[in-house]
């Protein structure tokens, strides 16, 4: 890891930090203001850092960011880094990832907190009973998941080449899908097939943006598009509300984040409403600035992804903490998953 020299910088950097107040949720105490970024561009200059920020940080980490994504974009440019340090702006199983495909770089996460409602919701010892109750099954896991789950996967996937990866599976042998049941049967309804079983996990803010809040918000505004992420519980509602013609169907596009932002660049629609985390409206408003983007549900904020504060960064840069590791035995077991899900699917797309 890079050692700080003691310059002006790093000098004016420590007297910042010396506001961070450590919370349960979080590091506080520093406003993103000139003088924070000032220091952040000059610490990771002085670190040979890269920072990736997730499309749900908050704005002013996405602005300070070298490159905003969502998990799929942010693991290829993680892969491409030539910094000898990469700070990823995200949730842990990110900076898993990103550690996973470059092992000689140290990788940083600014608070290892935050985790993750929907990679908790399986184990490596789920997925390892869950294998024995299906020998010869071919297990796909969606990125959302932890390296130990990762090691005992035969492909990982995002929700834009979910699809794709199932199809391209042999269609007499069962499929295993996890950890996400709301996209597993959005993948089980788009692909057909009846030997795939779904894992019953979610992610708490996706499955909390419900159906009737999609209705009533779709009643309310009857000309808007609507832009579902497949998470979602609502999913299937919005499905539902094209098929009975409450929404014509052109209306209705179930997409990742990477897709939203394609969709919001070439869209004609004057309204769209958003189920997804709230810290994507920033991205899609900076897309299409003159697209009034809505949330269905405007409390659908990830407390793990808010946890990534102006402090944390700040403290992250200066201590060189926290470092995120995978033991070299996991790494290798999972490197090949992750290396098909980089290779399939479009340039832009991800979870």
């Amino acid at each position: 890891m890079t050692i700080l020299n003691r310059t002006e910088t790093v000098t004016a950097a420590e007297r910042l930090a010396a506001q961070i107040v450590d919370t349960p949720t979080g590091y506080g105490g520093v406003e993103p203001d000139q003088q924070w970024a000032e220091a952040i561009r000059a610490l990771a200059k002085a670190r040979n850092a890269t920072i990736l920020a997730h499309n749900y940080q908050l704005p002013a980490i996405q602005d300070i960011a070298d490159h905003v994504g969502d998990s799929l974009a942010l693991a290829r440019a993680a892969a491409a880094a030539d910094e000898d340090t990469i700070v990823f702006c995200g949730v842990h199983f990110m900076a898993e990832t990103a550690k996973i495909l470059s092992p000689d770089k140290t990788v940083l996460i600014p608070d290892q907190r935050a985790g993750c409602s929907l990679a908790d919701s399986i184990t490596a010892e789920d997925l390892a009973e869950w294998k024995a109750e299906h020998p010869g099954a071919v297990v796909v896991s969606y990125v959302n998941t932890t390296a130990a789950v990762k090691a005992l996967t035969d492909y990982c996937c995002t929700s834009s080449n979910a699809v794709e990866v199932v199809n391209s599976i042999d269609p007499d042998r069962e499929v295993l899908f996890c950890p996400d049941q709301f996209l597993g049967a959005h993948v089980r309804r788009l692909t057909n097939r009846e030997n795939m079983h779904v894992w019953a996990g979610e992610c708490h803010v996706h499955a909390g943006i419900n159906g009737d809040e999609l209705t009533e918000q779709t009643r309310n505004n009857p000309d808007a598009e609507l832009f579902v992420h497949p998470e979602c519980g609502c999913a299937t509602s919005a499905l539902y509300l094209a098929g009975e013609g409450a929404v014509p169907e052109e209306r209705v596009k179930i997409l990742s984040t990477g897709g939203m932002l394609d969709a919001a660049r070439s869209t004609g629609a004057k309204q769209v409403l958003v189920a997804t985390e709230v810290g994507m409206l920033y991205q899609l408003r900076n897309a299409a600035p003159d697209v009034d983007f809505r949330a269905v549900n405007e409390k659908a904020s990830c407390k793990f992804m808010k946890m990534i504060t102006p402090a944390a960064l700040l403290r992250c840069l200066l201590e060189g903490a926290d470092e995120v590791d995978v033991d070299p035995v996991t790494r290798e077991a999972a490197l090949g998953s992750v290396q098909r899900m980089v290779a399939i699917g479009r340039p832009g797309g991800g979870e």
